[in-house]
């Protein structure tokens, strides 16, 4: 069902034809079966980069409307005229430009490529589309594309859905690539009293796989997500097929001096925000190269959405002590257990990567000798920065089922 467009305003009369014609195109064609803003409204502003000229799409439940740009937006797309025209043609190459750093996305990436794929004109099963799903603990937001063998995605600490855009559009001539919102990040429900570890994670995939009525599935999972992945294949045997591990967080094996205060801190501070909300983006926008440039920009945006909310600091806070408290050795010990996982297993490693070091490659073949590895110039999160590379290993490893 194609939404309502309406064109107002004298800033719409006095835009480029061309970029004004794209943009008339992908409203005309809004299709809300393929995405819907929660809580049914949204304001995504539309900006011709290298000119003034912009303009907000209104979308409501059921329609679409173009106007003048006014307030502050949810979200921002802004690329050149020919990069707008192409979105209109085609949603394929404006996932390309948008990789390429031509097409800029801000703000909010789940709106703004929700936005585009509803607008894509396509309703063939195989499209890109975003659903909620409930689940007995949490609504997840997930995003899927393709057909064939399911192929689960899960994100990192910090992260969304999102940095698996380029999986999806890799990987999705092959498979059904399903990628989700964590519980406690992005737009999935991020509950206080959630455990935010391995296992608790692990258990909401589970409930997500009953609820699409999935029995088993390939599973991708990069840092924290590698982690969850991993606890799927220990606890969950009979769900998994094989599993993919980008730069998965692993258990420490050296001494952890934290362990006591960490087990004593409540990441329920989280709620509280003592930094203000300027310094907190300056201080991360620092930290993280790039911050302002293509993917780096719109993952860093967010993680901001989500951490500069109480309930979604408070997940962080959870999630990042969970890692650090995992126990690597005993008898429920993460390294102990490492051993039993019969599931056929890619770990692809990063050669700078500062978060999870290439030498822990040695103690996964240790206790994995029939894993496959793979070593990339890259740093965390191979998927978006060697995708070419990355994505042919796991097609080619996944072929093997």
């Amino acid at each position: 069902m194609a939404g309502a467009e309406k064109t107002r305003g004298a800033g719409a009369r006095a835009a480029a034809p061309a970029a004004l014609a794209a943009m008339r195109t992908l409203v005309a064609r809004y299709d809300p079966s393929t995405f819907e803003p929660q809580g049914g409204r949204a304001r995504i502003r539309l900006a011709v980069a290298g000119s003034e000229h912009a303009f907000d799409v209104v979308l409501e439940p059921g329609g679409a409307q173009l106007g003048d740009a006014h307030g502050t937006p949810d979200a921002t797309l802004s690329a050149e005229q020919s990069a707008w025209i192409a979105v209109a043609e085609d949603l394929g190459r404006g996932l390309e430009l948008f990789r390429a750093g031509r097409l800029q996305v801000r703000r909010n990436l789940h709106l703004g490529v929700g936005f585009l794929a509803a607008t894509s004109g396509r309703s063939n099963p195989e499209r890109l589309r975003f659903e909620v799903v409930r689940t007995p603990g949490a609504r997840l937001s997930t995003m899927q594309a393709g057909s064939g063998p399911v192929l689960l995605a899960l994100h990192g600490l910090g992260g969304t859905k999102g940095s698996f855009l380029p999986t999806l559009a890799e990987l999705g001539a092959h498979f059904r690539v399903i990628a989700l919102d964590l519980p406690g990040f992005g737009d999935s429900d991020k509950p206080l009293r959630a455990r935010y570890d391995a296992g608790y994670f692990a258990s909401t995939v589970v409930d997500l796989l009953d609820a699409l009525g999935i029995e088993r599935a390939h599973v991708v999972g990069n840092s924290l997500g590698g982690r969850v992945a991993l606890e799927l294949g220990l606890a969950h045997s009979d769900r998994v097929e094989r599993l993919v591990l980008l730069c998965p967080a692993l258990a420490w094996r050296r001494e952890r001096p934290l362990v006591p205060l960490l087990r004593l801190a409540r990441p329920e501070l989280g709620l509280v925000q003592l930094a203000p909300r300027m310094l907190v983006e300056g201080i991360v926008r620092r930290l993280i190269p790039d911050a302002e440039q293509g993917w780096t920009a719109a993952g860093v945006d967010e993680f901001l959405r989500a951490y500069l909310t109480p309930a979604g600091r408070a997940a962080f806070y959870a999630a990042a002590r969970r890692i650090y408290l995992d126990e690597p050795h005993g008898e429920r010990g993460f390294w102990t257990r490492l051993g039993s996982l019969q599931a056929p297993s890619l770990f692809v490693w990063g050669v700078h990567d500062r978060l999870v070091p290439l030498a822990f490659a040695r103690h996964v073949r240790e206790a994995l000798p029939a894993a496959t590895h793979l070593s990339l110039q890259c740093g965390h999160v191979p998927q978006i920065e060697r995708p070419r590379q990355t994505h042919a290993a796991i097609a080619k490893f996944l072929a093997a089922a």
